[in-house]
């Protein structure tokens, strides 16, 4: 991935205000992102911890889509779970419910669409194996070279940001 601004950063929001994206925190490492490692940039908001931010970059300019993380006190009972983008297997704790309001009237009056990803958003680092997920053992290795898990990765992204944006 190309490194962003700032501006280009916050000018890429679908589903959320121009205020709302304005007031967003970045990254606290946002100058030291290993941008030549990235598919797309994943965080949780450090000013607000229930909301995390994701920015795609799409063939004319990247789109930023809001999500909503569940509350901390929420458990599961689940021993693993895998990432719905990068389909890497992690612990129950690994993978998290993101709630991302959809973009328009739609996203106005409430409505929203889910997936579970990797709860700290760093598939692209899982993919890459540049970090483990703890659940290890017993795990069947793919036989995806790392630029097929990339295309299939993006595809599964795009895919979710088509829906928050009404294309599909």
């Amino acid at each position: 991935m190309e490194a962003l601004t700032e501006k280009q950063i916050r000018g890429s929001f679908v589903n959320c205000t121009k205020g709302e994206a304005t007031r967003l925190k970045l990254p606290a490492d946002f100058g030291e992102l290993p941008w030549e490692d990235l598919d797309f940039l994943g965080w949780t908001d450090p000013g607000a911890p229930l909301r995390a931010h994701i920015v795609l970059p799409r063939q004319d300019k990247p789109v930023g889509i809001t999500l909503r993380v569940p509350s901390a006190g929420r458990t599961s009972a689940i021993k693993s779970s895998m990432c719905q983008v990068c389909l890497t297997p992690h612990a129950s704790s690994g993978v998290t419910l993101f709630a991302a309001p959809l973009a328009g009237a739609a996203g106005r009056e409430g409505n929203t669409v889910g997936s579970y990803l990797c709860a700290d958003l760093a598939c692209s680092l899982y993919v890459r194996g540049r970090r483990q997920p703890k659940l290890r053992a017993g795990l069947h290795e793919e036989t995806l070279t790392v630029d097929e898990k990339i295309t299939r990765t993006l595809g599964n992204l795009t895919a979710f940001t088509d829906k928050v944006m009404g294309l599909r």
